[in-house]
């Protein structure tokens, strides 16, 4: 290293180099330093800027928010004390219908009540009705499917009847009639039609019924309109039976469909009354009712 020449070198403020030649003259250098900008700053400067406007935006739109949901808030408070007060409406309203309810529940079960009763007490009118019926029937018999003769009066019917009581071997006098008549038919031209005999004592009438029976078991030829008295239509088939009430025709004709459908071997009426029985030892069952008849169809 040369050390004849020196060397200095200054750094601080400005930058200073000292160097010398060969002759030892020294050459200096001073360089001005240049000042560097703080970019910092700015940068910090223009972030603050921005968001200072951030924050007054976000201010606005806080505001505006808060605004908006006071309005709504307070409109939403009026809806619910509107809705609150509907609901008190409705519930006042469902306690009247919950209570009105049950006073219409309440009436409904005494009215049923009352036409349980009532059917009950229908029933017995009915049944007592037609004791009556029957008890004002007991000396009657009915003779089915008798023609019809010309200008037919009550002394005809009378004829037809003594012809009909010596025919069985029971005799019927004039004084044992109490009063006879023809029923109408049930269409406008029905030709044959019933014949109804009162008689005055119920025990002839059980008698005549008897007697009746007991020719048709005896004879191939079955009653028929001769046997009255007729010259013409004579063989037209004339049945005998009790003066049935209309129930107590509905029932005695139930009562054969039923003994016809099951078997049974027996079916009469007896004092206004129905009667079945399934064999000769088997126990008589009395008909009541059509409902009866309907629970011994259905029975195995």
């Amino acid at each position: 290293m040369n050390t004849e020449g020196n060397t200095n070198v200054v750094l601080d403020g400005d930058l200073s180099i000292s160097l010398s030649d060969g002759d030892g003259s020294p050459i200096t250098f001073v360089t001005q330093r240049s000042q560097r900008k703080n970019v910092n700053n700015d940068t910090n400067t223009s972030l603050g800027d921005q968001f200072n406007i951030f924050r007054d935006e976000m201010k606005k739109l806080m505001t505006s928010f808060t605004t908006s949901s006071k309005q709504e808030l307070k409109d939403l408070s009026t809806i619910l004390k509107e809705i609150k007060e509907s609901n008190h409406s409705i519930e006042s309203s469902i306690a009247y219908l919950t209570a009105q309810n049950e006073e219409y529940k309440n009436r409904i079960a005494s009215l049923e009540n009352c036409v349980k009763e009532d059917r009950k007490y229908i029933v017995l009118l009915e049944e007592k009705l037609e004791d009556i019926q029957i008890g004002n029937r007991k000396t009657n018999f009915e003779l089915k499917n008798v023609p019809k003769k010309p200008e037919e009066n009550k002394q005809d019917l009378i004829d037809m009847v003594v012809c009909f009581s010596n025919t069985i071997d029971c005799q019927i006098n004039r004084s044992d009639i109490k009063d006879i008549y023809r029923l109408r038919g049930k269409k406008p031209d029905q030709k044959n039609t019933s014949i109804i005999v009162e008689t005055t004592s119920a025990l002839l009438k059980a008698d005549v019924l008897k007697m009746a029976k007991s020719f048709n078991k005896r004879n191939k030829t079955k009653l028929c309109a001769k046997h009255l008295g007729f010259k013409t239509n004579e063989d037209t088939p004339i049945f005998l039976s009790e003066h049935l009430t209309a129930r107590g025709s509905r029932l005695h004709y139930l009562a054969r469909d039923l003994a016809k459908s099951k078997g049974y071997k027996f079916c009469w009426t007896a004092y206004g009354k129905v009667y079945v029985r399934v064999e000769e030892k088997s126990p008589t069952i009395l008909i009541r009712s059509e409902e009866q008849v309907h629970s011994l169809l259905s029975k195995d």
